[in-house]
C-alpha cells in the first residue's frame, strides 16, 4: 500500500507539474493522491456526474425520485437552491452512504449580500471603500448560511460596470479596476477565511469571467467587443486578485467577447485562466450558459455545445445537462478525450477535499447560524451608514434637528422588501427595519404620507395627502428610487430617472416652498438632473438592506455623519453612458474653456465652430457627481503636496505626501485618493487611474500628514504586443477627494 501511494504520488507531483498547478502545501499534496486514487476507482458515469450541478423547482414538496436514483448512482456533483434542510441531509447521506465511491455532494445558494442578515447591495458596500465591511458582511454571511448547509456561493460578482443602465450594475464593485481588485480580495477572505475546511465558511466563486459588464448598451447578455490590453488591464486584475486570495470557483459569464461566448472560450479559460493566471479550482458555468451557445449561433446544437464547453476547459455545468446527455458519447467519438474529463473531475474534487466534505459532509444540526444577531444587524448597520453617499447639503441643511418638524414621504420609507434589493433570496421583509419603523420607535415630530403606492405608481391620486403633510412641516424627507425588481439580471433601463410620477410630485412638493431631502434607494445610480435644482440635499442610500432604516435615521440626524463615495460616475443623462472617469483623452479632448454648451450657440451659426472637441452639446464632457465623490458633515482641505525625489528608476518606491486639515466644525472621516497618469505610452493611456486611497479620521480643526508609497509596479499596463511592463516617461500625480478634484504634481521613471 506504502509503495502504491508513492507512486501515486510522483503521478500527483508529475502531472501537477504538467498542468502548472499550485499545490501549496502537504495537505494539498495529500489531496491530490487521493483524488487519484478516487479517480482510478470511478466508472465513466460517475465522472461525468462529478461535473452537473442540479437542482429543484421550489414548488416541489417531495424529493424526485429521478433525483434520488442520479445521487445513487454518483451522477450528480453538487446542488443549488435546496433549502429544504431535510432534503439537504437526505440527498447527503445517499451520496455518502450509498453511491459507488461515497463522494460527498456540494450545496450551493447566491448568497450576495447577506443570507438573512441583509448588507447593502455589493455597489452599496463598494460605495465603503473599506475592506474591513466587505469582509466581515460576507463572514457573517457565510455564517448564517452554513447553518442552512450551504458551502458555495455564487458570489462575488467581480465585472466591472461602466454603464449605470446595466441592471446587474446592482451586483458590481463599480467602475474602477483597482477598487474592484481590493475588494473582491476581501469579499474572497470573508466567504472563505484562511481555511476553507472551516464548517462556518463557504466556497466563492469569482463572477463573472470575463467581461460581462461590458455588455452593449447596458442590455444583459448582450455581447461585448474589447480590445485584448483593455480587456487585460481593466477588466482581468479583479479575477487575478480573486484568485491570488484563494478563490475556489470561477463562474463563467453568459456573455461573448469579439465572438466566442465566454463558456466556450478555450483562450481565457485555459490560456488565461488555468495558464496564466494558475487557477486550480473548479470553473462553473452560468444558469445554461452552455447551452446557450446554440442561441449565440456558436454551437450547432446541444452536443456541440457540450464539446465546446469542454474543449474550452468548463469543468462543472449549471442546470442544463449538455454535458450528462453527451459528454459519454463525445468520448467515444474522440471528441473529447477522457483525460479532459478527468481533469474536469480532478479540479471539482480538489475543492470537494479543501472544503473538507470528505471528512465531514453532513450539515451541522447543532449550528443555528445566529440569524440576525445582535452584532450582525450593528455590522449590517454600520456597512449601510458607510455606504450612504452625501451628494448635496445646500446650506448644510442636513443634519437635521430631533425637533425638526418632518414630512415623510415617498414610496420607499416603509417598503421592507425593495429595501433589501436585488438577489436577496433568503432576505425576510419582516425582518427588514425601514426608516419609517424607526421614526415611530424615535417618537419624534413627524407626519408620513407615501404620496405614491410604489416607485413606479404613476397616480396622483396620494398627491393631496403628501402635499398637505408637506405644507404643515419644516422640511421634507423623500424617500425614493427603485423597487428592488427594477435592477439585478436582466433589469436593464434605458432611462434611469427616478420611475413612475416620482418627480412630478417632487415637483409639487418644491411648490410648497419646503426645503425637500432627497434619500435614494436604488441599485443603480439614477439621473436626477431635472429635479436637482428643486432639491436641498441628496443621499444615495442604494437598497441598504436589513438595518436601513436605523442607519438613514442616524445619518438624517446627525447621530452619525455619512461616510459613502462614489465607486462609479454619476451621469447626468443615461445618454452619456457609458461614462467612466478613467476614459482616454482623444485627439480633441474636451475643456471647459473651449466648450461652448448648446443653448450658447449662435443662431444660423457657421458650421465650423461647432464640435471642436470631444463632448455634448446639450450636457457637456463631465458627470453629474464625479467617482470617488461623497460629502460628509463637514469640510477638508489638502495643502503641501510633496515627492523626496522627482525622478525614479524601475527598482525605487516614491513616496507622496500631503496635509490634509479639517476645517469644519465637525469631526469626519476623508477618503483621500491618489490618482495617477502616464502622460505618453506605446498605446494611449487613461487621464486618471485610482492606485492608492486612504481612510483618514480627523477632528475639527486637526491636521494630518498622510503618506502613499508606488513602485514602477503600480505603473504597469499591458501594450499592444501583450506586454506587461512600466515604461520610462513622465507621470502626473492627484490627491484629493475624488477623481476630479486633487492637488498635482509630477514624477519621471527612467531606467
Amino acid at each position: 500500500m506504502k509503495k502504491t501511494f508513492l507512486l501515486l504520488l510522483l503521478l500527483v507531483t508529475t502531472i501537477s507539474c504538467k498542468e502548472n498547478k499550485k499545490v501549496s502545501s502537504a495537505e494539498d499534496t495529500t489531496h491530490e493522491a487521493k483524488i487519484e486514487v478516487l479517480l482510478s476507482k470511478m466508472s465513466l458515469e460517475e465522472k461525468i456526474g462529478q461535473t452537473n450541478l442540479r437542482g429543484m423547482h421550489s414548488t416541489e414538496n417531495e424529493l424526485p425520485e429521478k433525483l434520488i436514483t442520479a445521487v445513487k448512482k454518483g451522477e450528480v456533483g453538487a446542488f443549488l437552491n435546496i433549502m429544504n434542510l431535510d432534503y439537504v441531509d437526505e440527498l447527503q447521506r445517499i451520496a455518502v452512504e450509498e453511491s459507488p465511491n461515497g463522494i460527498p455532494l456540494i450545496f450551493g445558494r447566491d448568497v450576495i449580500h447577506g443570507f438573512k442578515t441583509i448588507f447593502p447591495i455589493p455597489l452599496g458596500l463598494a460605495a465603503t471603500w473599506n475592506t474591513q465591511i466587505v469582509e466581515k458582511s460576507s463572514e457573517i454571511a457565510a455564517f448564517e448560511a452554513t447553518s442552512s448547509g450551504i458551502r458555495w456561493t455564487f458570489a462575488p460578482m467581480l465585472d466591472i460596470a461602466r454603464d449605470s443602465r446595466w441592471g446587474r450594475i446592482a451586483e458590481s464593485p463599480g467602475e474602477d479596476p483597482y477598487l474592484a481588485t481590493v475588494l473582491g480580495a476581501a469579499y474572497i477572505k470573508g466567504f472563505q477565511g484562511n481555511n476553507l475546511s472551516n464548517p462556518y465558511r463557504i466556497a466563492a466563486s469569482a463572477k463573472h469571467y470575463i467581461a460581462y459588464g461590458a455588455a452593449i448598451g447596458g442590455r444583459d447578455y448582450n455581447t461585448v467587443n474589447l480590445s485584448e490590453p483593455l480587456l487585460r488591464n481593466i477588466y482581468l486584475p479583479p479575477f487575478k486578485a480573486a484568485i491570488n486570495a484563494g478563490a475556489a470557483t470561477v463562474m463563467s459569464s453568459f456573455n461573448e467577447i469579439n465572438g466566442i461566448p465566454a463558456t466556450g472560450h478555450e483562450f481565457l479559460l485555459k490560456d488565461v485562466l488555468r495558464g496564466e493566471l494558475q487557477f486550480d479550482g473548479f470553473v462553473v458555468s452560468d444558469w445554461d450558459s452552455v447551452t446557450e451557445m446554440i442561441a449565440h449561433g456558436f454551437a450547432s446544437d446541444e452536443k456541440h455545445a457540450a464539446e465546446l464547453a469542454a474543449k474550452a476547459g468548463l469543468d462543472m455545468e449549471m442546470n442544463s445537462e449538455a454535458y450528462e446527455k453527451n459528454l459519454k458519447e463525445l468520448i467515444k467519438e474522440e471528441k473529447v478525450t477522457i483525460e479532459e474529463l478527468d481533469e474536469f473531475v480532478r479540479n471539482i474534487l480538489r475543492i470537494k477535499f479543501r472544503l473538507g466534505l470528505f471528512e465531514n459532509p453532513h450539515r451541522n444540526k447543532e449550528h443555528t447560524g445566529n440569524l440576525y444577531a445582535e452584532s450582525h444587524l450593528e455590522e449590517a448597520k454600520k456597512a449601510a451608514i458607510e455606504s450612504t453617499v452625501l451628494l448635496k447639503n445646500k446650506n448644510s441643511i442636513l443634519p437635521l434637528s430631533e425637533k425638526t418638524n418632518i414630512a415623510i414621504i415617498g414610496p420607499l420609507a416603509n417598503a421592507p422588501h425593495e429595501q433589501l434589493g436585488t438577489w436577496a433570496f433568503d432576505g425576510e421583509k419582516e425582518h427588514t427595519n425601514t426608516p419609517l419603523d424607526t421614526y415611530k420607535e424615535a417618537n419624534t415630530n413627524f407626519t408620513f404620507a407615501k404620496g405614491l403606492g410604489h416607485s413606479r405608481d404613476v397616480s396622483t391620486e396620494g398627491f393631496k395627502e403628501a402635499i398637505n403633510n408637506a405644507e404643515k412641516s419644516d422640511v421634507i424627507l423623500f424617500f425614493g428610487g427603485e423597487e428592488a425588481i427594477l435592477s439585478g439580471e436582466a433589469h436593464s433601463r434605458a432611462n434611469i430617472n427616478l420611475p413612475g410620477a416620482q418627480e412630478e410630485l417632487i415637483n409639487e412638493l418644491a411648490k410648497t416652498g419646503k426645503p425637500i431631502v432627497l434619500v435614494i434607494m436604488a441599485g443603480r445610480p439614477i439621473t436626477i438632473t431635472n429635479i436637482i435644482d428643486k432639491i436641498d440635499a441628496v443621499l444615495m442610500a442604494w437598497h441598504p438592506g436589513t438595518m436601513g432604516g436605523e442607519a438613514l435615521y442616524e445619518i438624517v440626524h446627525g447621530i452619525k455623519s455619512p461616510e459613502g463615495r462614489l465607486p462609479v460616475s454619476w451621469p447626468k443623462t443615461a445618454g452619456q453612458l457609458p461614462y467612466f472617469y478613467n476614459h482616454k483623452n482623444t485627439g480633441r479632448p474636451a475643456d471647459s474653456i473651449n466648450f461652448i454648451p448648446m443653448d450658447k450657440i449662435p443662431i444660423a451659426a457657421w458650421q465650423s465652430s461647432l464640435g471642436n472637441d470631444s463632448h455634448y452639446l446639450d450636457v457637456g464632457f463631465t458627470p453629474h457627481f464625479p467617482f470617488g465623490y461623497g460629502l460628509t458633515y463637514t469640510t477638508f482641505k489638502y495643502a503641501d503636496i510633496s515627492i523626496y525625489k522627482e525622478i525614479i528608476n524601475f527598482n525605487e518606491d516614491l513616496e507622496i505626501k500631503v496635509s490634509i486639515t479639517n476645517t469644519g466644525e465637525n469631526d469626519g472621516k476623508e477618503v483621500a485618493q491618489l490618482y495617477i497618469q502616464d502622460v505618453v505610452g506605446s498605446i494611449t493611456r487613461p487621464v486618471k487611474e485610482l492606485k492608492r486611497f486612504e481612510h483618514v479620521f480627523l477632528k475639527s480643526g486637526e491636521t494630518k500628514e498622510v503618506t502613499f508609497k508606488i513602485s514602477a509596479k503600480d505603473l504597469e499596463f499591458v501594450n499592444h504586443k501583450m506586454i506587461k511592463a512600466a515604461e520610462e516617461g513622465v507621470f502626473n500625480i492627484w490627491v484629493g477627494p475624488n477623481a476630479s478634484e486633487g492637488l498635482k504634481t509630477s514624477f519621471s521613471l527612467k531606467k
